[in-house]
């Protein structure tokens, strides 16, 4: 298959890319001119100037594509417009220049369960639920969403919604963690029960090549249709993942402090202001502290194991392991 990539030099678009390559289909990746390309041109991907925010270029380079994977997005962002245009108008402005095209490649969009929402604890959420985000940036991604279903009878679109990635790569997730872990003092928001689904990256990439050859699109006629959500298929208790974390790094069970959720939102705050000041996009911000503050983010996988023939490959504690490879000097 000949694919195009967008997002291809973040953390899951590399190893999407590695996967692409090995597979031995041939990859296109959309680049602005500021994109780094090093990593990518030695896995020998072509490159395609494009930019989601202006759309030009999106139309040349998807043409004679079998397939576009579409992971570009905003994840921190300064204000609700940044979100809104790097996640809902930049997938509309992709849907509508595949529209164009006179036969559109299949499209598979890389949500988020945060566009669907939290879960009620003990149910993990199914696609065939209401969306309901908390957060800025759960609204954008869920608006990326509505935007593909406005050229569903144009462009086949399938839509997967992960939880939370983790893997070789990452650079949010696990740094944020890792400090706390080799302290042996981990926080967390709030007193009650956090309840959370993963996936490890590598998995995540096998069922956004699942979607590109198999599963149903987008249809106007049933909201749910066309939609999966992924994970490892388990639900884990915040305490578990800790301890989990903490053997990955040879180290004792940490102990896990809850934070009430007031004191959450004023760091939040605090944050934001000083990354204001610095001229930064904060790490933790009050959108992120709306999304902490829900006592389960957990999915089920059903629909993505009969449809897509998802079957996750990696435990918690053997993808933590592999994770921490990247990150020698936090393991000492």
């Amino acid at each position: 298959m000949h694919f195009l990539l967008t997002g291809g030099t973040g953390f899951i678009g590399q190893r999407l890319a590695s996967r692409i390559i090995e597979r031995g289909d041939t990859l296109t990746v959309l680049v602005r001119k500021t994109s780094k390309r090093g990593a990518l041109e030695k896995l020998g991907a072509r490159f395609a100037p494009g930019d989601l925010l202006t759309g030009e270029g999106l139309a040349e380079a998807a043409r004679g594509v079998d397939c576009v994977l579409h992971l570009a997005g905003v994840t921190k962002s300064k204000d609700s417009e940044g979100y809104f245009q790097g996640n809902a108008e930049g997938t509309r402005r992709l849907a509508k220049a595949l529209a164009e095209l006179p036969t559109p490649p299949r499209l598979v969009y890389c949500s988020s369960l945060a566009a669907a929402g939290p879960s009620v604890p003990g149910r993990p959420r199914r696609e065939e639920e209401i969306p309901a985000p908390v957060s800025l940036y759960g609204r954008s991604k869920l608006g990326g969403e509505q935007a593909l279903r406005e050229f569903a009878d144009r462009v086949p679109s399938l839509i997967l919604r992960p939880p939370i990635v983790y893997g070789p790569g990452d650079q949010e997730f696990l740094p944020s963690l890792l400090p706390m872990a080799r302290l042996g003092l981990v926080l967390k928001s709030g007193f009650g029960p956090k309840h959370y689904s993963l996936i490890h990256v590598d998995d995540l990439c096998t069922a956004l090549l699942a979607a590109a050859e198999r599963g149903q699109t987008l249809s106007k006629q049933d909201p749910s249709a066309g939609v999966y959500t992924v994970s490892d298929g388990t639900e884990y208790a915040w305490e578990d993942f800790c301890v989990t974390l903490s053997q990955a790094l040879g180290r004792s069970p940490p102990a896990v402090v809850p934070v009430p959720e007031t004191v959450s939102y004023v760091v939040g705050l605090g944050s934001e202001l000083a990354a204001r000041v610095r001229g930064t996009v904060p790490m933790l911000s009050r959108d992120k502290v709306r999304e902490m503050r829900c006592p389960a983010w957990t999915c089920s996988t059903d629909r993505a194991a009969r449809e897509l023939g998802f079957t996750p490959a990696i435990p918690l504690a053997q993808g933590l392991v592999s994770a921490l490879s990247d990150y020698p000097e936090l393991r000492r």
